[in-house]
């Protein structure tokens, strides 16, 4: 079965419906709710699938938000409609087992099964064993910055389905509404969406 296919079957959808529902959140530019999802899913279904496998499927612009950080300052959210949530979910979903075969297994940022509380942990069993150093580094605007093209090829070295390559590609692109202006999205990915924590849980958020 093509990777395309297997984000978008019964089952796999099924399961990102469940999640983003789980999660609720905000609605997006579009303002179809959580409760609404459903619905709108059974109205809209066969003609996403179709777009979607015809290369047709354009997501909708993130709406930005802004919530305060520690510091003081703004962190920028980009949330996604609730309908590209679950395209999102359901890509995710397919392509982080994938993924996870090539992580290393000290990493734990954003993964499945992991947390901040397992990194300290682990970083404690490290100094008992005689290291004298623990560095914590904070990337400025990560996510803002990630250049398009470097990610989509680092993708291409393990995905070689044109089509989901192609539809990763326009979420990146879609764009983002501030207030009533669209601004395009040359650049980075909005915190909120598929490069970030879209993927995980209700209870590994």
């Amino acid at each position: 079965m093509e990777l395309l296919e297997k984000i978008l079957s019964r089952e796999n959808l099924n399961e990102a419906y469940k999640r983003v529902y789980a999660n609720r959140g905000a609605s997006g530019v579009d303002s179809v709710s959580v409760e609404e999802l459903h619905e709108h899913l059974r109205v809209h279904k066969v003609e996403i699938l179709d777009n979607i496998r015809n290369r047709k499927y354009k997501p909708q612009p993130v709406r930005r938000v802004e919530i305060p950080k520690d510091n003081g300052k703004k962190r920028q959210l980009g949330i996604p409609t609730v309908v590209d949530r679950v395209i999102q979910q359901a890509i995710a979903q397919v392509l982080s087992p994938i993924y996870e075969q090539q992580f290393s297994n000290s990493s734990y940022g954003f993964r499945p099964g992991r947390s901040c509380e397992m990194a300290v942990i682990r970083s404690i069993e490290l100094l008992n064993d005689g290291y004298d150093w623990i560095v914590d580094i904070d990337l400025e605007r990560f996510f803002d910055t990630v250049n398009h093209d470097r990610l989509m090829n680092i993708l291409h070295r393990t995905i070689k389905d044109g089509d989901v390559l192609s539809l990763i590609r326009k979420f990146l692109v879609s764009g983002v509404m501030v207030e009533e202006v669209f601004e395009e999205t040359s650049v980075g990915t909005p915190q909120g969406g598929l490069c970030t924590a879209e993927h995980k849980p209700p209870n590994e958020q």
